[in-house]
């Protein structure tokens, strides 16, 4: 089975112990984060190896490892192949440094995008501004309503109701 497949099951299970789940999200929380702050320190150096080299290197096991691929997939230059992955399967951890830290405020990932790493990275004013992209890029805003007797917007000078809302 898929490397992925079990670490999903296993994460995201309907049926484990509600403690038991917490206890393996915290657990992974804390090695993600020291994985991420290994990582950062050269964020332009590509970590290549195969799932249990890269699992090896960061001292986790493999699952942990699995898990950690799914989370940053979406932030790689180039994703891997994280559905089919195996053990001996040659992963790569080169990220877009933006997009990596814009996932991380997607996810509401604290611990991750306040990492003092990211401070060689990018300057605060930097950090602040990938802040604001990603947050108001999932922002939805509503156009303004246009009531029947309000100006049409199409510049006629006629109301709306007798120029574009016209019925039938």
């Amino acid at each position: 089975m898929a490397l992925l497949k079990t670490w999903r099951d296993m994460a995201y299970s309907e049926t484990a112990n509600k403690g038991d789940l917490q206890r393996l999200w915290s657990a992974y929380f804390q090695k993600e984060k020291d994985i991420y702050a290994e990582l950062l320190k050269n964020p332009d150096e590509e970590v290549k190896g195969t799932v249990k080299e890269l699992a090896e290197k960061y001292n986790v096991d493999i699952m942990t490892m699995t898990g950690f691929l799914d989370g940053i997939n979406e932030s790689l230059k180039e994703e891997n192949p994280i559905e089919e992955m195996e053990e001996d399967t040659q992963v790569s951890l080169l990220f877009d440094k933006e997009l990596l830290y814009k996932n991380m405020v997607a996810a509401g990932a604290d611990w991750l995008y306040e990492l003092p790493e990211w401070e060689a990275i990018f300057d605060e004013d930097k950090r602040k501004e990938l802040y604001r992209e990603q947050k108001s890029s999932t922002t939805i805003v509503k156009p303004e309503k246009i009531y029947p007797n309000d100006p049409c917007p199409c510049g006629s000078g006629k109301k709306y109701k007798k120029c574009c809302g016209k019925k039938g």
